[in-house]
């Protein structure tokens, strides 16, 4: 029973990178050209203060600042390395640079959380990285230090925050949309300085790029890192860090579906190779102990014991 829980949770969780792989499409698709930090403020910010005016129950004492930390890990910094990785390393670097975050989450969960490190998750994060090269790699490139070192930072931040997120839990009689909330408006908090002296608002807004911010602050912030949230307290830090590596695989099939993009066979067996990951990083169920069942106590007989009638006339007699 609590597999079937676990898988249906895991299943569930996976959405989330799903949702999160058709950000790239939506981005150039919908949104106005050459403006990521806006896109990833908008994604934040107005989901974030949505939730917390449903929730109306802000930070108290110790969670001001772990709340501050976990957005900035989680979505702020996280999202704004991503853009800087893909904007300045070509040919799918930065997709196999950050495929290696379900690595750094079994070193974070066995420092923090007490997770044994197992060889079976050794095995995946290999699997992870070795489908992510072929389902994005391009051939040879040239590496920018800075798109590097954003890379790895973005890796290490999506590592951290699923880990601290699940060493810190959730406040006592705090929800979860409330929770989601703090850290979104955190996040968005943090980009918005970045996005204001960067970058500049664009002229005018068409209906295609109502839709598409509409689309990144439902589903692709706040649906999406509700159901995150939820699958980082039910499941093993570590099964968490492989879902994500669904995001590229969505991105690469959106790119086939909708932009008419190559799929070729060794991207194919990049996906069947990522899958196989995803589920070695998930948790076994657990093994039945060995050895012999106890048997069945014998039954003993219990002697008939003679009626009261037939008592009171044996002593009567």
């Amino acid at each position: 029973m609590k597999n079937r829980q676990n898988v249906l949770t895991a299943a569930l969780t996976g959405l989330s990178p799903a949702v999160w792989g058709s950000t790239y499409l939506v981005t150039t698709e919908l949104l106005p050209p050459d403006r990521p930090l806006l896109a990833t403020t908008m994604r934040a910010l107005p989901g974030g203060l949505f939730l917390l005016a449903l929730g109306r129950k802000l930070p108290v004492g110790i969670w001001w600042w772990r709340a501050l930390v976990l957005g900035v890990l989680n979505i702020g910094a996280f999202n704004f390395l991503l853009f800087v990785a893909a904007y300045r390393l070509p040919g799918g670097i930065a997709g196999v640079i950050l495929s290696a975050q379900p690595m750094f989450v079994v070193i974070l969960a066995a420092l923090l959380l007490g997770e044994r490190i197992r060889p079976v998750h050794a095995l995946a994060c290999v699997m992870g990285i070795a489908g992510v090269v072929l389902l994005v790699f391009k051939g040879a490139a040239s590496l920018d230090t800075v798109g590097v070192l954003a890379a790895v930072g973005g890796a290490l931040c999506m590592a951290s925050g699923i880990t601290l997120t699940k060493r810190w839990g959730r406040p006592e009689g705090v929800g979860l949309l409330t929770f989601t909330g703090w850290q979104l408006t955190a996040g968005g908090l943090v980009l918005l300085p970045f996005w204001l002296s960067l970058e500049d608002l664009p002229d005018t807004l068409t209906g295609s790029n109502v839709i598409g911010f509409a689309y990144l602050i439902t589903l692709g912030a706040v649906l999406s890192y509700i159901v995150w949230f939820r699958g980082i307290e039910r499941l093993p830090a570590v099964a968490v860090s492989f879902l994500a590596l669904g995001s590229p695989v969505v991105a690469t099939l959106l790119g086939y579906l909708v932009k008419d993009q190559t799929l070729s066979a060794l991207q194919i067996l990049g996906m069947a190779v990522i899958f196989l990951a995803v589920v070695l990083g998930q948790p076994r169920p657990p093994r039945p102990k060995s050895g012999k069942t106890p048997s069945t106590p014998p039954l003993t007989t219990v002697p008939h014991l003679p009626d009261q009638p037939a008592l009171e006339q044996e002593h009567s007699g």
